[in-house]
């Protein structure tokens, strides 16, 4: 009787996985968001100094800022996604990041092509106004950079570890010393921030299938789904200063002193492929930024 109970008792524990799966699948994948996780990879990108990383993806996101036509928006995201492929980071991994955005790109377009003044291609019930083809256009063009900054940041974070990401701010920072700014504090926040992302995430997702389980109901319109996420902001905020006071806890237990007598085991070094990459950005850039201005 003992083993055919552990035998029930494991079939049901299968069945409910099975079934909050099947649940999850339902609903928005928060997993598919990977800004500041790390996968780990041999690659060159992934072996590039990330001081030199950070450069690129500075360079890139100023290239974007700067220019003013699609072709440059369209050579920025082919350029990512080619690194992508080098990286051996999946399409679809990187693309995940762009579905907790989505709303705010349709957002950002319909604002854009409702406000915006030009020739009228849709009017709108009620006297509400017209769509405009300038609208659009720009509206998309913003949505499509706002897009090219999420994946180059992804870039970065997916083929950077945190450690690894901590140290090159605060190399790259180190001049900022002399006028007592706090750059380790900085780094080291920066990357805490990053980190606690993807767990934050997770903590949301296992949350709602918590919910799922006991009856709750996520779908409806943007109103419904609003409030039916309001039931677990308590619960999140709740973990996030738990974790939070862990994490101080156990810097403290360890005897943590920011970067005072600070020893690395790991010295990073500005190597010739560091090099190579960012005059090729540099570039790069430089081109992105000519490109509708000749």
């Amino acid at each position: 009787q003992i083993v055919y109970f552990e035998q029930m008792y494991c079939l049901n524990c299968m069945l409910f996985f099975e079934v909050m799966q099947n649940l999850g699948g339902l609903l928005p994948r928060l997993s598919d968001i990977t800004l500041g996780r790390y996968l780990q990879g041999q690659s060159l990108i992934h072996k590039l100094d990330p001081r030199s990383k950070i450069i690129c993806t500075l360079l890139l996101m100023a290239a974007l800022m700067g220019s003013r036509s699609g072709v440059a928006l369209g050579c920025a995201v082919l350029l990512v996604g080619v690194l992508c492929r080098a990286a051996g980071l999946p399409l679809r991994l990187m693309l995940g990041n762009l579905k907790p955005v989505l709303p705010l790109l349709l957002l950002t377009v319909s604002i854009h092509a409702w406000l915006t003044p030009g020739e009228a291609i849709l009017l709108l019930p009620w006297q509400a106004g017209a769509i405009t083809a300038e609208g659009v256009s720009q509206g998309t063009f913003l949505a499509g950079r706002f897009s090219a900054f999420v994946l180059g940041t992804s870039l970065l974070t997916l083929t950077t570890s945190p450690l690894e990401l901590a140290d090159g701010l605060e190399s790259l920072l180190g001049p900022l010393r002399r006028i007592r700014f706090p750059v380790h504090e900085f780094a080291m926040t920066v990357t805490i921030a990053l980190r606690f992302i993807p767990i934050l995430v997770d903590e949301t997702e296992r949350l709602r299938r918590a919910q799922v389980s006991r009856g709750a109901d996520f779908e409806g319109g943007p109103i419904k789904r609003t409030r039916s996420l309001l039931p677990l902001l308590l619960p999140l905020f709740i973990s996030a200063f738990t974790r939070a006071d862990k994490l101080a806890l156990a810097m403290e237990s360890r005897c943590y002193r920011g970067d005072t007598n600070r020893t690395r085991f790991r010295v990073l070094t500005y190597s010739l492929a560091d090099s190579v990459a960012t005059i090729l950005f540099i570039i790069f850039s430089g081109l992105l930024l000519s490109v509708g201005r000749i």
